[in-house]
């Protein structure tokens, strides 16, 4: 379980730098949101028995009241917080694409577009 989930990191990761370092506005959105998700994947993973199967998440009856026999509630309270603060922002970097596409007529990064940019002589 373990690799599987490194290899996601890895993946999420590795394609959202390449789309960071794209040059249109939209494809840097999307690789910031790949980030955002292997960074989600990294803490909830990283957490003490974040992958632990056969954990009680709450008390329960029965069971020990210490922290061998329970789930780490801090990781998952982390991601789910991360979750909805990066779906905010990504809709605020979808609007400022849009007024800013509006604005200039080109969605790159630099406001420019290749055909547009004429060498000089």
């Amino acid at each position: 379980m373990e690799i599987v989930l490194a290899v996601a990191i890895g993946v999420l990761a590795g394609s959202g730098v390449w789309l960071v370092l794209r040059p249109r506005t939209y494809q840097v959105i999307m690789g910031l949101a790949l980030l955002s998700y292997a960074v989600n994947l990294f803490i909830f993973s990283m957490g003490r028995l974040g992958l632990a199967v056969g954990k009680e998440p709450v008390l329960a009856e029965g069971v020990p009241k210490d922290l061998l026999h329970y789930a780490d509630p801090m990781p998952q309270a982390l991601v789910l917080t991360a979750i909805v603060i990066g779906f905010a922002m990504t809709a605020l970097f979808l609007v400022v694409l849009l007024a800013s596409r509006g604005m200039s007529g080109t969605d790159h990064v630099d406001g420019s577009n290749s055909r547009d940019v004429q060498e000089m002589p």
